[in-house]
C-alpha cells in the first residue's frame, strides 16, 4: 500500500489522478491510499507534514507558494516523499531547477493518463522520470547556456532593434562578424527568423535589461 496526497487547485486535475490511480491500482497490483487534496501551497504543506505520504502528486503552479518553495519544505520535512509534478511551464531554466531540486517525475499537464501509470512502477522503486516534451525544452535552454557573451551581447542589441551596422560600431568589430554571430545564434536557438529569435529569447529570459 502506498499513502498519497494530491496537490492540485483544479478539480478536475485532482479527480482525473484519483481515476488515474484507481485504474493503476488494478494494473500494478498495488494499494494506493489516497490520505489528503490540496488546492494551494500552503494546504500541500500542511498535509505533507501530518501525513508524509509515499507519493506527492504536485502542481507548481498554486496559490500562496511557489513550487520551489513547497518541494525545498518536503525534501525538509519528508525526505522519504516520492515527489511526482506536474505543470504547464515550459521554461527551460525552471524545468532544469526542478530536475535539480529532486524531484522524481515531471509530467506536462498535456500528458495523458496513461503515459504516467506506465512509468509508477519505475518511481516506486525510486527511478526518476521527465516527460520527453519537457526533457527536449530544458535540452534546448541547455543550448541557450552555451551561448557565448559576445553572442548574448548581439542578441540583445538584434532584440532592441540595432542594425548589423550599429551593432558592429557599438562593439568595435567588423559586420561581418556580427553576421557570423547572428547565424551562430539562430543556429543555437534553433530558431531561422527574426521573429522566432525574438519569441525563444522572450521566452528563455534569455534577454538581459541592462544590456543594450
Amino acid at each position: 500500500m502506498y499513502s498519497v496526497v494530491i496537490a492540485d487547485d483544479h478539480q478536475i486535475v485532482r479527480d482525473g489522478l484519483v481515476d488515474m490511480l484507481e485504474s493503476a491500482t488494478g494494473q500494478l497490483d498495488v494499494v494506493f491510499d489516497i490520505q489528503a487534496h490540496a488546492t494551494n501551497g500552503l494546504e500541500t504543506l500542511t498535509c505533507v507534514r501530518e501525513h508524509r505520504p509515499d507519493l506527492l502528486f504536485l502542481d507548481i503552479s498554486m496559490p500562496l507558494a511557489t513550487g520551489a518553495e513547497i518541494i525545498t519544505d518536503i525534501n525538509r520535512w519528508s525526505p522519504d516523499t516520492k515527489t511526482l509534478v506536474f505543470t504547464g511551464v515550459v521554461a527551460p531554466g525552471v524545468l532544469a531547477n526542478m530536475v535539480e531540486s529532486g524531484v522524481h517525475a515531471i509530467f506536462s499537464k498535456g500528458d495523458a493518463p496513461s503515459s504516467i501509470a506506465e512509468v509508477l512502477p519505475i518511481i516506486l522503486e525510486g527511478g526518476h522520470h521527465v516527460a520527453p516534451s519537457l526533457l527536449a525544452l530544458i535540452e534546448k535552454g541547455h543550448q541557450a547556456e552555451s551561448l557565448t557573451d559576445r553572442e548574448r551581447q548581439t542578441l540583445n542589441m538584434i532584440i532592441s532593434g540595432k542594425s548589423n551596422k550599429e551593432i558592429a560600431r557599438a562593439m568595435h568589430i567588423s559586420a561581418k562578424t556580427v553576421e557570423k554571430h547572428r547565424t551562430s545564434l539562430m543556429q543555437k536557438l534553433e530558431v531561422h527568423s527574426l521573429a522566432e529569435l525574438m519569441a525563444r529569447a522572450l521566452k528563455d529570459g534569455l534577454i538581459d535589461p541592462h544590456g543594450s
